[in-house]
């Protein structure tokens, strides 16, 4: 609290009332302002000023909020009991309101009944008037109908409207059917439709994938004949040609496929080209050497077209000469088939007598399959041996009936 030695008492409060409507008045002040923030806006007035201590400005500044929030809470609680008795006299309403509605509903119902009563009353006064008409139709007028009448015409019409009812609903369903039939029938047009587009267009597209392998093809005939080119290398050569771009559908895979397809073709024909050239070549035989067959061919072209290389050449000229061999093998196999001195117990008479040997040899001289084996005596005599040998495993041959069923003599 500040001091009350400094001053006298009444200037003290009348200083500190200065300040209080100070306080009021300043809009920015309200139950939530803070001192430190309202400060610095008060300064310059002179009622701020007058009060010399600091502390007595924010004890006062402290009084004035708790005021304000003192009056904020009695107001609250003034409205709280407005609120309340308000709600008490809204209650009050609706009772009274509700009391009004019932009166109300209780008059509107017993007008009702008074309708409803004049209604039953009018329709006893006509149900007796019909009562009446019927006794005092004339001759004139039509006899009423009885009973018997009016139920021999519900019979005849009754059943007649049943039947065309039925027949509605019968025409309704077999309608149902043939819209149900021709939708279903739609669909299935539609799916062999759209079927057949997605066949023709695989068909357009295998037709120009053909086209495009064909022009590729073609420009392979053309461009290479170098059995030896790379792809690499003949890919450059393939691009400058306009056909290339023919060939656009198909992919890079496809036409190095093709492009090694055609060299193993270009291989293929020189390869029998050259072959046909050692066949006609006179003094090729099992023994022959390269060097002695080389000289004999390298004039003709189609020894210089099948490779460039000299190592090749020889590689394909010894690869003849074993094939060659095989063959040869193979012919006097068939020879010794063909022997008929030679049977299953020829092995046998051999190991008994080699003059027999001798005498199968004899036999053989006279073929040329036989002579051609002359540089390998010690193999085509091996070839006998095994030759006999199988015989002698499989031992006699079984009869011709036993084979051929139809020679068996009829009975």
């Amino acid at each position: 609290m500040p001091q009350l030695t400094v001053a006298p008492i009444a200037r003290y409060f009348q200083v500190k009332r200065d300040f209080m409507a100070l306080l009021r008045e300043h809009p920015d002040i309200d139950r939530h302002a803070r001192y430190g923030d309202i400060k610095k806006r008060l300064d310059s007035d002179p009622r701020y000023k007058a009060v010399e201590s600091s502390t007595a400005r924010e004890d006062w500044f402290r009084e004035h909020v708790k005021v304000l929030k003192d009056e904020r809470k009695r107001e609250k609680e003034r409205d709280r009991e407005k609120r309340d008795r308000e709600k008490h006299e809204g209650k009050d309403r609706d009772k009274s309101r509700d009391k009004d509605r019932d009166r109300e509903r209780g008059e509107k119902k017993d007008k009702e009944r008074e309708r409803d009563r004049d209604k039953d009353k009018e329709k006893e006064k006509e149900k007796e008037k019909k009562e009446v008409e019927p006794e005092e139709n004339g001759d004139g007028s039509e006899p009423w109908p009885s009973d018997a009448e009016v139920s021999l015409f519900q019979d005849e019409v009754g059943p007649n409207s049943e039947d065309e009812r039925e027949k509605e609903q019968k025409d309704k369903e077999r309608q149902a059917r043939v819209e149900a039939s021709l939708r279903e029938r739609e669909k299935e047009v539609q799916r062999t439709l759209a079927t057949h587009l997605r066949d023709r267009d695989k068909e357009r597209e295998q037709h120009k994938h053909d086209e495009a392998v064909q022009h590729f093809n073609a420009l392979l005939a053309d461009l290479v004949r170098n059995s030896e080119l790379a792809w690499r290398e003949a890919k450059r050569q393939l691009r400058k040609d306009h056909r290339w771009e023919l060939a656009e559908l198909l992919d890079r895979e496809e036409k190095e496929k093709f492009f090694n397809e055609h060299i193993e073709q270009l291989s293929k024909k020189k390869k029998e080209k050259f072959r046909e050239l050692l066949d006609e070549t006179e003094g090729v035989s099992l023994t022959s050497s390269w060097k002695e067959i080389k000289k004999a061919i390298k004039e003709d072209p189609r020894y210089t077209k099948f490779s460039s290389s000299d190592r090749k050449c020889e590689r394909e000229f010894k690869e003849y000469i074993k094939d060659k061999l095989v063959g040869t093998k193979t012919d006097f196999r068939e020879l010794l088939q063909e022997t008929k001195l030679i049977g299953h117990k020829t092995l046998k008479l051999v190991q008994e007598n080699e003059n027999h040997m001798h005498e199968i040899e004899e036999i053989l001289k006279k073929d040329k399959r036989y002579l051609v084996l002359d540089y390998m005596p010690e193999e085509r005599t091996k070839l006998i041996m095994t030759y006999l040998e199988d015989l002698d495993k499989r031992g006699p041959p079984p009869p011709p009936t036993a084979s051929e069923p139809t020679r068996r003599p009829a009975k």
